[in-house]
């Protein structure tokens, strides 16, 4: 196992820990709570990680008739369903005990991994097992992050895990602000985003039209400041702009069309 696999596997336990170690503390009515994912409760976020991660150890799927759900709109969330709805008549404490299995057989079935090996990740691109570890790192934290919205118990948004979070997702900052500017040569933002972890960075619109990381400018465009948790939940599509707060500078139109179109995750 090399250094980058060793780090993003330890982000990937470190977060799945920390939700059983909340799940532990729930009380019956935390487990129905809804949280920001349309049709999923607290209990349903739990079962949505056992069904992930179970799939990869190669365990078979729990027979389930799925009925119609508004929220379920292609057959990748249907995949996805099937494992959070066989899991509903399951108690809670059932379902963080199965993730708690399940994460022992996955970290013994991660060490004995190719970092190497290609494959295709959840972007749609292939990549070395490193990589696709530090997605499950990144999705294993939104959706501790849901739980711990839903429940009113915040904590662990400056996990390691939360540093594979920016590193996959913030790379579409370019393409966002070059979209939003309409490609127009020059215009640019700059992000002030306060955790920790804290960000100061900034996108500048080159002559080609594209977006690209540039040193913070004395006068962007449009300035943009939030926190960091607004940031990730704007980012993995749990909020839409009028239901944060995010303070923006310079050119209001432009940073409107950015918090606008932040959301990449499906």
């Amino acid at each position: 196992m090399n250094e980058q696999m060793r780090a993003n596997t330890a982000a990937y336990e470190q977060t799945i820990r920390s939700t059983l170690a909340l799940a532990g503390t729930l009380r019956d009515a935390d487990w129905g709570r809804p949280t920001d994912c349309p049709g999923w409760t607290v209990k349903d976020q739990l079962a949505h990680i056992v069904g992930v991660e179970r799939d990869l150890l190669g365990d078979p799927a729990t027979p389930v008739e799925l009925p119609e759900f508004d929220h379920v709109r292609n057959d990748f969330a249907r995949y996805l369903e099937a494992a959070v709805h066989a899991r509903r008549p399951v108690p809670g404490p059932r379902v963080a005990a199965e993730l708690a299995d399940a994460l022992e057989r996955r970290l013994a079935q991660i060490a004995g991994e190719d970092p190497d090996r290609v494959l295709m990740c959840p972007d749609g691109k292939e990549g070395p097992y490193t990589r696709f570890i530090k997605f499950r790192a990144m999705d294993c934290w939104t959706h501790e992050q849901d739980i711990r919205r839903a429940v009113g118990r915040p904590g662990n948004l400056d996990a390691p895990a939360a540093m594979c979070f920016w590193d996959l997702l913030s790379r579409a900052l370019p393409r966002i602000v070059s979209r939003a500017a309409e490609g127009v040569p020059g215009r640019s933002a700059a992000f002030t985003i306060s955790g920790p972890p804290d960000f100061e960075v900034a996108v500048t619109v080159g002559e080609d039209g594209r977006g690209a990381w540039s040193d913070v400018p004395a006068s962007p465009s449009a300035r943009i400041s939030m926190e960091w948790e607004t940031y990730a939940r704007l980012t993995a599509g749990r909020s839409t702009a009028a239901d944060v707060t995010v303070r923006a500078d310079g050119d209001h139109e432009l940073a409107a069309r950015i918090v606008a179109t932040m959301g990449i995750t499906p």
